[in-house]
């Protein structure tokens, strides 16, 4: 098996369902002849052609309005948001007629696309080019939100995303888009960010979605994370020699509650991770689920580490990121509980 980026994982995923389904097609701004602005459909158009990955203006809610009407009438469609912060515009159509086509119709319509995104920060992108908004669509009744943490997930969890019949929302942390040197060429590579390519099978293979991921096994305290953070928490429990248990989240929405419950019964302590603002983040929903199920079972209250209630800075991007440093402190706070 190769060794691969994100991004050449995504390709391959899109590649693949491409190739087994032509009733796939993918479009977006500059997905086409130029690829992507972060090459995720580089060669997609020479090999499929027009019909099959173009090249759209710039109004992601045409985008997304195009990709409802394809799906209805059968197709699969992937369409890409440039930049999550982008998104909003189109945040109408993918509530209003998207999530609820299914339930209107009384089934006789599906909504069967994936709408790609990347998002967060860890590149100096700003406030503009920074933007965690998972929780924005979590709260909406129809739709599935993934947000994979490495290259395999990325390409399993994609096949799944394109294959279902609702519509998903697939955002990709750009801080792991190119493995251990993520973001521009100038930028400061930290420890933490040098984890490993994947190995990723060339064949088509399938990550249920719903379903979690244990990273790291521990009996002392059990973190919940999703995306990037993933590899903040395994760098926080390293460096403070906690013997925490990581679980990367993958789906948040179909939400894997069984594994959350097994392990804070386990530990009987629980830190909650994300890079989102920290006011109505997912993480308060997570805490929430925690404390109904596993109340009973909590040795210390429930900490939350997130990005602050601010825009996203660009000069203080690593004050803002929430990074092994903070991690650490609530680690080190739930075990003195």
């Amino acid at each position: 098996m190769a060794r691969i980026t994100m991004i050449e994982a995504i390709r391959d995923a899109i590649d693949l369902m491409m190739a087994r389904d032509d009733k796939v097609v993918v479009f977006g701004e500059d997905v086409g002849y130029f690829g992507g602005v972060f090459r995720c459909t580089d060669g997609l158009q020479r090999k499929y052609g027009r019909t099959r990955c173009f090249d759209t203006p710039i109004s992601e809610t045409g985008i997304v309005g195009v990709a409802i009407g394809m799906g209805a009438y059968g197709l699969r469609p992937v369409c890409e948001i440039q930049f999550a912060d982008y998104v909003y515009p189109a945040y109408d159509q993918i509530v209003s007629e998207a999530a609820r086509l299914r339930y209107r119709s009384a089934g006789e319509f599906t909504s069967p696309l994936t709408i790609r995104m990347p998002c967060g920060g860890g590149i100096f992108g700003g406030q503009t080019h920074s933007q965690s908004p998972e929780a924005c669509f979590t709260h909406v009744s129809g739709l599935k939100t993934v947000i994979p943490s490495n290259p395999y997930d990325a390409k399993g969890l994609l096949i799944s995303a394109i294959e279902d019949d609702d519509p998903v929302i697939f955002l990709e942390p750009k801080r792991l888009y190119n493995g251990p040197f993520s973001g521009h060429h100038d930028q400061p590579v930290v420890p933490w960010s040098r984890h490993p390519l994947s190995e990723v099978p060339d064949e088509y293979y399938a990550i249920e979605l719903g379903k979690a991921a244990i990273r790291r096994e521990g009996a002392a305290v059990t973190v919940i994370a999703y995306g990037t953070m993933v590899h903040v928490a395994e760098a926080a429990a390293a460096e403070t020699g906690i013997d925490a248990e990581i679980i990367d989240l993958r789906t948040l929405i179909p939400l894997d509650t069984d594994t959350i419950e097994q392990s804070v019964r386990k530990t009987g302590r629980c830190v909650i991770l994300h890079e989102a603002t920290r006011t109505s983040g997912f993480g308060a929903e997570l805490s929430a689920q925690v404390q109904e199920r596993c109340f009973h079972h909590l040795e210390a209250p429930i900490l939350r580490v997130t990005g602050w209630d601010t825009p996203y800075p660009h000069a203080q991007e690593w004050d803002y990121f929430p990074g092994p440093a903070r991690v650490g402190r609530a680690l080190k706070a739930v075990m003195e509980a």
